[in-house]
């Protein structure tokens, strides 16, 4: 029999972030850049979406098959970018090509993003990327489908430094 319950350590901390008041915190932590990638990269300028942004999503479906979840994924991506995206024809060269692996909650949330691919030039269509993908979240609940929770995307990037998601150009 599965027990709910969180492992100890999660309520342990449940329990110091509620008394500290830490608990109503909204503001996540900074994310990790990896080392290459320069600080004052387009991304990092960028300021967050606003609010009224990030209700112009639709609320993901339930797809039933991870393939069916990551063509929804990445149309999620294309919307939730639009400045930053292109559907047209693929350019031949690309400028550039990240793959990231994107681990999800079971709500569909991300839980961690890990670089799969640092191209040779424009290093900073990784970051790119990676802060695509979280304006874009949450995907949808994936708890119906098999673990483990994860998928990756290829990001194509053209020459103005805006992808499309490989999964759209097959």
């Amino acid at each position: 029999m599965r027990s709910t319950e969180a492992p100890r350590p999660l309520r342990w901390w449940a329990l110091v972030a509620t008394a500290l008041g830490l608990g109503a915190c909204t503001t996540p932590p900074a994310p990790q850049k990896p080392a290459d990638i320069p600080a004052t990269s387009p991304a990092a300028l960028e300021p967050p979406p606003s609010p009224a942004a990030m209700a112009a999503l639709p609320k993901p479906a339930r797809p039933g098959d991870w393939t069916s979840y990551k063509i929804q994924a990445a149309l999620r991506l294309v919307a939730a970018n639009p400045d930053l995206s292109y559907t047209g024809d693929v350019p031949d060269p690309l400028l550039a090509i990240p793959v990231l692996e994107i681990e999800l909650n079971r709500d569909g949330s991300v839980r961690n993003i890990n670089v799969q691919r640092v191209p040779r030039q424009a290093k900073d269509t990784v970051q790119l990327a990676i802060d695509a993908v979280k304006r874009a979240a949450p995907f949808g609940d994936v708890s119906h489908l098999p673990r483990p929770w994860k998928f990756s995307e290829v990001f194509l990037f053209n020459d103005d430094r805006r992808f499309k998601p490989r999964i759209l150009d097959q």
